[in-house]
């Protein structure tokens, strides 16, 4: 079994100011040592780098240095992988986009949907309710 997380769940792990931080870190440890293959995509890098840094987002933004450490650490696990898009990639996108009626700020979402479709990976771990709207996908809130 594989699965995916969102950058809210990085993000959490980084916020020392969130009230799931304890959680987000747990669930991080739990994870990425485990057997599963927890996918990594780069939207989701990207997305945590942006906002882990930036100072209109949080009160205490995390240095680059550090933001970017926390991503290497991930990366190291032997279990964790990070493919980019594949060949084919604009058809699955354009599929998602059109089954999820994604638009503006959605169209992230549905990137990281067609990247695992592309892989074959069925679970999100995420908070944002957004990615319900995607069919084929199962989307676990790690924080209820």
């Amino acid at each position: 079994m594989s699965f995916t997380l969102d950058a809210n769940v990085l993000l959490y792990a980084s916020d020392e100011e969130s009230p799931v931080q304890a959680k987000a870190i747990a669930t991080l440890d739990d994870f990425a040592t485990s057997p599963q293959i927890l996918y990594l995509f780069w939207p989701v890098v990207s997305a945590y780098l942006r906002l882990a840094t930036h100072p209109s987002v949080f009160t205490q933004p995390l240095p680059l240095e550090r933001a970017i450490a926390n991503v290497e650490e991930l990366l190291g696990r032997p279990n964790v992988h990070s493919p980019g898009e594949d060949a084919g990639f604009w058809t699955v996108l354009r599929e998602v986009l059109d089954d999820g009626r994604a638009g503006g700020n959605l169209v992230t979402d549905a990137h990281l949907v067609a990247l695992m479709r592309q892989y074959g990976v069925r679970t999100i771990l995420t908070r944002d309710r957004d990615f319900r709207r995607f069919d084929g996908i199962r989307v676990e809130d790690p924080f209820v």
